[in-house]
């Protein structure tokens, strides 16, 4: 209820703040997968306009009504709508997992993946991780050439493994089951036997799952570039979905606010290597040199 002179109260507070949170969430959980909001329309069967809205922190009013009925019953809204029967302790397990300290998060980390300690620092495998245009394909093969690993594109092997295009599993899968995919695909790599640089799809940071694998099984480097490089390239490439056709200022924004949302998980990865205007022999050298000084490798000259 709003006071007599027409000021929210403190639940009207509350309930805004919480709108305003959900709608900076589901924003930042599109941007990160890289999604437009024409296209998460299309594939949810919501109006854009809808989207907009419940990102700009008015979502429908039902969303404030089951949160009032949880708070009523002293539950979380989170345990209404995911469910906990399928793991009873998991509500004992979160609040556990909020008071714990960044030690006893990772022993426990370890523990469920069944992992144990991890081989990253040992093993010889390289992930190269960055937006699309980043040149993870094109750098990660022809420095593996010079230095006698095996090279690896992840998509390369979820194709092999289902006998499907990556664009036939979205087509009838979508989007989670490209994922489930990945991850598997993944899961399977870590046990890959030599010397490996593997090619990553630039949205494998947004699947926190999958992206803890890859952080725990490889060394990881992020092939950074402006927002207009990748653009190019991937215009080079003759890949135009990234950019609308006709508008590309527009692309370009849409471009930078999926780099910008990316930007702190990919700086989670263990390198970094600068591939802004140089030519590609230069950001070979670069790659090669960071693999080399990581695993005591001998250095190659430049051919």
């Amino acid at each position: 209820m709003r006071k007599a002179d027409g000021a929210m109260s403190g639940v009207e507070e509350q309930e805004s703040l919480f709108l305003t949170d959900l709608g900076r969430r589901v924003r930042q959980a599109r941007t990160v997968r890289g999604l437009s909001r024409k296209t998460l329309s299309h594939t949810s069967g919501l109006s854009e306009r809808y989207i907009a809205q419940l990102e700009g922190g008015q979502g429908n009013v039902s969303i404030i009504l089951l949160r009032r009925v949880a708070n009523a019953m002293g539950v979380r809204l989170d345990d209404l709508i995911i469910g906990t029967e399928a793991v009873p302790d998991w509500p004992v397990v979160r609040d556990l997992l909020a008071q714990a300290s960044p030690a006893q998060i990772a022993a426990a980390k370890t523990a469920l993946s069944g992992s144990g300690a991890s081989d990253g620092a040992v093993r010889q495998r390289v992930a190269l991780v960055g937006l699309r245009g980043a040149g993870k394909s094109t750098l990660g093969r022809l420095t593996a050439e010079r230095i006698g690993w095996t090279f690896v594109e992840l998509n390369g092997e979820i194709e092999r493994e289902s006998a499907l295009s990556v664009r036939e599993i979205f087509a009838i899968y979508g989007q989670e089951g490209y994922r489930r995919l990945e991850q598997a695909a993944l899961r399977r790599l870590t046990e890959h036997p030599g010397p490996m640089i593997l090619a990553t799809s630039g949205g494998i940071v947004a699947e926190p799952l999958t992206y803890d694998l890859l952080l725990q099984n490889f060394y990881t480097v992020w092939l950074r570039a402006k927002p207009e490089e990748h653009m190019q390239r991937v215009r080079d490439q003759g890949q135009a979905t990234l950019a609308a056709a006709g508008d590309n200022a527009a692309a370009l924004q849409d471009l930078r606010a999926v780099l910008a949302s990316r930007e702190p998980l990919y700086a989670r990865c263990q390198a970094t290597v600068d591939t802004s205007d140089v030519p590609v022999g230069i950001m070979v050298d670069r790659l090669t040199a960071a693999i080399e000084a990581r695993f005591g490798l001998p250095a190659h000259a430049s051919p």
